[in-house]
């Protein structure tokens, strides 16, 4: 008797997931619905805008396209973002790696603090970021006028660009590692230290092998917004042609000055870096969907 009714709790459930599985599911037009809807949001402003940046920079040929970049002032905004970047992206890799190492297996006073500190760049304009830095080190303030006494330019020069491409860019790579890090633990660490690893061998060995996917995610994300940054940017440059312009403060100028081919061609550069940034991007995560599969199977 106990055998005929042993399958009966087994049914009822497959039954209940059955009931629930409807319950979930919606009907087809909504899905397609949803579906159009979001193929259209994607046509209109993302794909239709992208298309006509790069028709409107090849409209008369893909030679004038290329001798548009034969100007000095466009070729001196490209090196300075280029520069500006591979400065910024590094920083930013060192201090977001100690930040998040810090808050994910210390505990200390001002943990919390330190957590509102890099979540700031995210919740202040980059134009009163880039005013910060102006009041900070400019010629008005004690700091800027000890600089402008020992001929040292920071703002209105490469040097403010850099830190204010550094300021709006810091929180990725340290938000990307801080929940990595806290959902590893410490044992690993702790491990590494009871059996005498000093704590370069135990971040070179252990933490880093770890977080390296996710390290990289970070520095994409850094890579990309810092060489699209504006406001900040526009607000320490000067806007000194050849010399503090970038490339976003650059097709500003080309499109105001009704240079608009040139501006378009200068916008379809920064494109295909956004693009091949996201390119990478696409891999990188696919890499770690990879890794937490391989851990979770």
């Amino acid at each position: 008797m106990n055998a005929t009714h042993e399958p009966a709790p087994q049914m009822t459930r497959k039954a209940l997931r059955y009931e629930i599985n409807l319950a979930t599911q919606e009907p087809q037009w909504v899905k397609r619905l949803v579906l159009g809807l979001s193929c259209v949001f994607f046509v209109l402003f993302i794909l239709m805008p992208l298309i006509v940046v790069f028709a409107q920079a090849l409209q008369k040929g893909l030679s004038i396209y290329l001798e548009l970049f034969q100007d000095s002032d466009t070729r001196a905004a490209i090196a300075l973002t280029l520069a500006a970047t591979l400065v910024a992206v590094p920083l930013n890799v060192v201090f977001g790696v100690v930040a998040a190492w810090l808050i994910a297996k210390f505990d200390f006073m001002g943990k919390h603090f330190l957590i509102t500190l890099i979540d700031l760049p995210f919740s202040v304009s980059p134009v009163i970021a880039g005013l910060m830095y102006v009041l900070l080190l400019g010629s008005g303030s004690a700091i800027g006028e000890w600089l402008l006494a020992r001929d040292i330019e920071v703002i209105f020069a490469i040097p403010g660009i850099i830190l204010a491409t550094t300021f709006v860019t810091f929180p990725f790579v340290a938000r990307e590692l801080i929940p990595l890090m806290q959902a590893q633990g410490r044992e690993e660490e702790e491990a590494a230290v009871v059996l005498g690893a000093n704590a370069f061998q135990t971040f070179y060995h252990v933490t880093l092998p770890n977080i390296k996917w996710g390290l990289m995610y970070g520095v994409i994300l850094c890579n990309a917004r810092a060489m699209g940054e504006f406001g900040a940017v526009s607000v320490v440059s000067g806007h000194i042609r050849g010399l503090t312009n970038t490339m976003p403060l650059h097709i500003e100028i080309l499109y105001n000055e009704y240079q608009t081919i040139a501006a378009f061609a200068v916008a379809s550069l920064l494109a295909l870096l956004a693009l091949f940034t996201l390119a990478i991007k696409t891999f990188v995560e696919w890499r770690i969907e990879s890794v937490y599969k391989n851990l979770t199977s």
